[in-house]
């Protein structure tokens, strides 16, 4: 091997050198791009909570004001969403006692809610025991 093979492996290894620094100028100014849009989703995310905060302050008010009880509702939420939901096998199962479940929460329109209506929250009335 001669001057010439030695100069085109060196050619060769200062060629992938080039493209090698070029994809690291790449990876640097994408990685910069990535770290400005966490930190404007983080700003984002902020803001948003503070919106989800204000809104569950003035939502707690006004239920307050209607004589809700929230702790008690948000409770029934969380025992609600943490039952397993009725699998296509059950489904069949529960054809045959919806009937019965519609007679069975109180205002006949099978949600299962016993307000009344079909889905609308009925108040207490200071004194009616309830």
């Amino acid at each position: 091997m001669g001057l010439g093979g030695a100069t085109r492996k060196l050619q060769k290894v200062a060629d992938m050198g080039e493209e090698l620094y070029g994809k690291m100028n790449e990876l640097r100014e994408q990685i910069l791009e990535v770290r400005e849009t966490v930190g404007d989703t983080n700003e984002r995310v902020a803001t948003l909570e503070n919106r989800v905060d204000q809104q569950a302050a003035l939502l707690e008010a006004l239920a307050h004001d209607r004589g809700l009880d929230v702790d008690a509702i948000l409770t029934e939420v969380a025992i609600e969403e943490a039952e397993p939901a009725v699998t296509e096998a059950d489904a069949g199962d529960a054809t045959a006692g919806d009937v019965g479940d519609a007679a069975a929460d109180g205002d006949g329109d099978g949600d299962g809610s016993g307000d009344g209506e079909d889905g609308a929250v009925q108040q207490a009335e200071p004194g009616d025991g309830a």
